[in-house]
């Protein structure tokens, strides 16, 4: 399928911006790492989107630097990212936020 944009959603954005708060607190400049990797990860989606494999409704692409998860959905020909989140919560958290987005 071709993806013409990526469009990243509000509640995912607050996500990005969640991450980025707890990397700030870690050590000096890891949050903006853990940024640039996330939406370096994001843009990939204009080629890779729909190879993935799909959890609650929705294709999930894993960070390649951070313990992150990146829900998105295709809706003709553009890709939603829905949520970006981290990997280490309790699964039942992160159904539970997949689920009041859907």
């Amino acid at each position: 399928m071709r993806i013409n944009d990526v469009f990243i959603l509000d509640e995912a954005v607050d996500d990005l911006n969640e991450g980025k708060a707890f990397y700030d607190l870690q050590a000096t400049g890891i949050g903006d790492y853990f940024w640039d990797c996330l939406i370096s990860d994001i843009e990939s989606l204009i080629i890779y989107a729909g190879v993935h494999s799909k959890k609650l409704g929705l294709f999930q692409m894993f960070a390649k630097r951070f313990p992150y998860t990146i829900y998105y959905e295709l809706v003709e020909n553009m890709a939603y990212v829905v949520a970006v989140l981290p990997m280490r919560r309790n699964p039942s958290w992160i159904m539970s936020k997949i689920r009041e987005r859907r």
